[in-house]
């Protein structure tokens, strides 16, 4: 590691400190400062887009969202930030009312991180937003059905789940 790279870090740690501490208008714009700093760096664009969606500014947070996960930034994102920055491009795209680029983002999301339940969770509520409410309503009752501690839910999981297949399923 060069001291070019320490800087980074250092500078990189002390504005997610800020961010984690509830000083989020200061984190932002040491992030803004260090995106600029360092426009190819993955990790620094997601904190950024990060740093942006804490304080509502969901437009201004996604070019550094797309900038985070479009692949050509050094170094790559970590998995666990990867997972965080889908999530995130996604929900915001949703808040901004670009369903279909929530559902793509989250699909993509789930599909990379099939264990994870939020991202099944955020899309739900983008198909629910573009239309698709059984596609919506069955990611939602199998989300319940594999995650409820409920012992009733739990009693009734393989129905639940029989029944999400098709909603309209009857006799």
């Amino acid at each position: 590691m060069n001291a070019s790279d320490e800087a980074r870090d250092g500078l990189l740690a002390a504005a997610v400190r800020l961010r984690e501490g509830g000083r989020q208008e200061e984190a932002r714009t040491r992030l803004v400062e260090l995106s600029a700093r360092y426009p190819d760096d993955a990790e620094v664009a997601y904190q950024t887009a990060w740093a942006h969606d804490v304080l509502g500014l969901e437009a201004e947070a996604v070019p550094f969202y797309e900038r985070a996960l479009d692949g050509t930034g050094a170094p790559a994102l970590s998995t666990e930030d990867r997972r965080g920055a889908l999530l995130g491009l996604g929900s915001t795209y949703r808040v901004l009312g670009r369903y279909e680029q929530a559902v793509a983002t989250l699909r993509r999301g789930t599909e990379e991180f099939p264990d994870d339940g939020a991202l099944r969770a955020f899309l739900a509520m983008a198909l629910f937003n573009t239309g698709d409410h059984h596609e919506s309503a069955r990611l939602l009752l199998n989300l319940l059905a594999a995650t409820s501690d409920d012992p009733y839910v739990r009693r009734y999981r393989p129905a639940i789940e029989h029944y999400a297949r098709d909603l309209n399923e009857t006799v």
